[in-house]
């Protein structure tokens, strides 16, 4: 996204939009990790360590439309979790950048059962 300023140019790249939404997915309560579209890409991702794997981002009229591919929590309700990664999203990538979220699509990919309860 690109805004022209009396100063300048301010570009906000997907990438930058990307890294913010990942950092704060995998803080959320409930959320395991991200995963790729399809198993392919989970599997080249986890192959590079791409920090952005199951992070699409692209603008739309100046606001950024946000795919997230997520692993979920096995027992945790899964709207529930769904509603808090939009809401933490949102918030965090319009305070620290100022650009404004149109829509963030949450696409449950996969559940875990954690290790702690064995």
């Amino acid at each position: 996204m690109t805004t022209d300023t009396v100063l300048g140019r301010i570009e906000i790249s997907p990438v930058a939009v990307a890294t913010i939404a990942a950092h704060t997915v995998t803080q959320a309560y409930g959320v395991v990790g991200l995963a790729g579209r399809n198993a392919t890409g989970q599997f080249i991702s986890q192959l590079t360590g791409d920090v952005h794997r199951g992070v699409e981002v692209r603008f739309v009229n100046n606001e950024a439309v946000i795919d997230l591919y997520v692993i979920v929590e096995y027992g945790t309700r899964i709207v529930s979790v769904a509603h808090s990664v939009q809401n933490l999203v949102k918030f965090n990538i319009e305070k620290t950048l100022g650009l404004p979220v149109a829509s963030i699509n949450i696409h449950v990919q996969d559940l875990r059962i954690s290790d702690s309860g064995i």
